[in-house]
């Protein structure tokens, strides 16, 4: 079950990008920002360059999953957004989980 809405609008993308803190893997760019809710949101940007729809999809489908696995360690009331890399359709949803929650847990430490 979803612990998290999505971002669908072209501000709140850039938002996150200017605003936000980024921490960057070889599989993606994860961008943490204060959200205007108290509600967990996501937003995934896939480029065409990662290849064609079914790449994509698949890409926001790994990473869809990977969130829903790292759900216990998500702070309520923030914005993620995941820009996906080449090297994502590569990997599995349960690595790609792994390094969220070590991200995760190094963003909470920090603030």
């Amino acid at each position: 079950m979803r612990c998290f809405e999505k971002l669908k609008q072209n501000y709140e993308f850039r938002r996150a990008y200017n605003r936000g803190k980024s921490y960057v893997t070889p599989e993606f760019v994860l961008y943490i920002v204060k959200g205007r809710r108290e509600r967990v949101r996501l937003g995934i940007t896939v480029s065409r360059k990662m290849g064609t729809a079914v790449a994509r999809n698949r890409a926001k489908r790994v990473i869809t999953a990977a969130f829903d696995m790292a759900a216990d360690h998500l702070m309520p009331g923030y914005d993620y957004v995941v820009v996906a890399r080449n090297k994502l359709l590569k990997r599995k949803s349960g690595f790609i989980a792994e390094k969220l929650i070590t991200i995760l847990k190094n963003a909470g430490e920090e603030e």
